[in-house]
């Protein structure tokens, strides 16, 4: 199809990756974009890390299309389909079960923000208290209970109205190792004189992605944890991003062996990019009166019939988990090459699994690396609070002859952009 009218006029200026990437894109496979001239970049961003499985996965796509080919529902709300109690019991007995989690499922809507949405309306609601702590650096999503409990301040300055009943603590190392883990926090909650109202939640990230692939280690995630029970607060994960299978584990809280009260997913849950997000909940804290918290979009049928499909080809055994710590670890090692080759201080290599980021001191020599990437037919963004981390965030379906090759790219990047 050929387009002759320059849309760019015809679209809200708050669009950004298309800044980024001044290119129209046409067709996807796997680890690749295509453009109509037949141009191909590989991918490192995978849609902000919601094609986990590549794109037009054929698995995934086939069993979508018989699907839809046999005239099933599409779009149900939450009455009974299915293609809703197929996903259900496949989630059900091959992630939550294996892993000894318990949790009921929750659709709050078709994105991660509904998902957060709806974590932090129903701590609330459990306990009867208002207050959330939240971590700096953090990101959340862009609706007003959501960004109140992020920490970028251009995100927030687009609310327009006070963003309250949040207080952001230090995330992991925010003060590079000076200040001994939580003492803040626990002053706080142990002193009558603070002024913290005893939280509701605790909601945070294993692995801040947009805040600059910030990696909490497991030790500060198994002290939080412990934090939250003996103050009787609510513990919520956001998963949305490093969730399913990114870190390695189905979920990126596994390896530190907690258990949050509240897990957040979306993004690549579907394994096709079509919208779905569900909060998981312990099930003593599902309150929710019958339409309590509600859309329109909280049943799309297409997104669970994908889902269950990728579940059941890439988690009925470690196959699929096995091969992204490997791929991580080679991603750290190439890095860390990088990373060696220059002055100290100038880079630093950072992340889990299959999320890694390379942060630059100088974020204008980030940004010249992204167009230089560009330029050469690689994909990736950055994050950070002041665009200073490269973030990679390749398909975990991607082979090792692809990875090497996007990673072969950044490194000249990298030193064109350094000098």
């Amino acid at each position: 199809m050929t387009v002759t009218t320059d849309t760019t006029t015809l679209e809200s200026g708050v669009r950004s990756y298309s800044r980024t990437w001044p290119v129209t894109f046409e067709r996807a496979q796997g680890s690749f974009l295509h453009t109509p001239d037949g141009k191909e970049y590989l991918d490192f961003f995978t849609g902000a890390g919601v094609m986990n499985y590549g794109h037009n996965n054929p698995i995934l796509k086939d069993a979508l299309l018989q699907y839809l080919a046999e005239d099933n529902i599409v779009h149900s709300l939450d009455m009974f389909t299915t293609a809703r109690e197929d996903f259900l019991a496949t989630f059900t007995e091959q992630i939550l079960r294996p892993r000894g989690l318990d949790h009921t499922v929750m659709f709050p809507g078709p994105g991660g923000a509904n998902a957060v949405e709806a974590a932090l309306k129903l701590a609330r609601k459990v306990t009867g208290r208002e207050s959330i702590i939240n971590f700096t650096n953090a990101f959340h999503g862009m609706t007003l209970g959501a960004l109140a409990v992020t920490g970028n301040s251009m995100k927030r300055e687009g609310a327009g109205v006070p963003l309250v009943h949040s207080t952001p603590m230090p995330y992991d190392d925010y003060f590079n190792g000076d200040i001994p883990d939580f003492v803040y926090f626990e002053r706080l909650l142990a002193d009558s004189g603070s002024g913290l109202n005893t939280p509701a939640a605790v909601i945070v990230e294993t692995v801040q992605g947009e805040g600059g692939v910030n990696t909490a280690r497991l030790e500060w995630l198994r002290r939080l944890s412990e934090i939250c029970r003996e103050h009787e607060i609510l513990l919520i994960v956001d998963d949305i991003q490093v969730g399913c299978g990114r870190t390695g584990g189905f979920f990126s809280f596994e390896e530190a062996g907690i258990v949050p009260d509240i897990i957040c997913l979306s993004k690549a849950i579907s394994g096709y990019g079509l919208p779905l997000a569900l909060t998981l909940l312990r099930p003593e804290l599902d309150v929710w009166d019958p339409g309590e918290h509600n859309g329109t979009f909280r049943g799309f049928a297409p997104a669970f019939v994908t889902a269950a499909e990728a579940i059941r080809t890439y988690w009925a055994d470690t196959t699929l988990e096995d091969s992204t710590v490997t791929k991580g670890a080679f991603v750290e090692a190439t890095l860390n090459s990088i990373v060696a080759k220059r002055p100290e201080g100038e880079l630093t290599a950072k992340g889990r699994g299959l999320i890694r980021g390379l942060e630059f001191a100088d974020p204008d020599a980030a940004q010249a690396t992204c167009r230089n990437a560009f330029d050469a037919g690689l994909l990736v963004e950055t994050s950070g609070p002041r665009d200073e981390v490269i973030k990679l965030l390749p398909p975990l379906t991607i082979s090792e002859d692809e990875l090497t090759r996007g990673l072969a790219t950044l490194r000249t990047a990298t030193m064109d952009a350094l000098g």
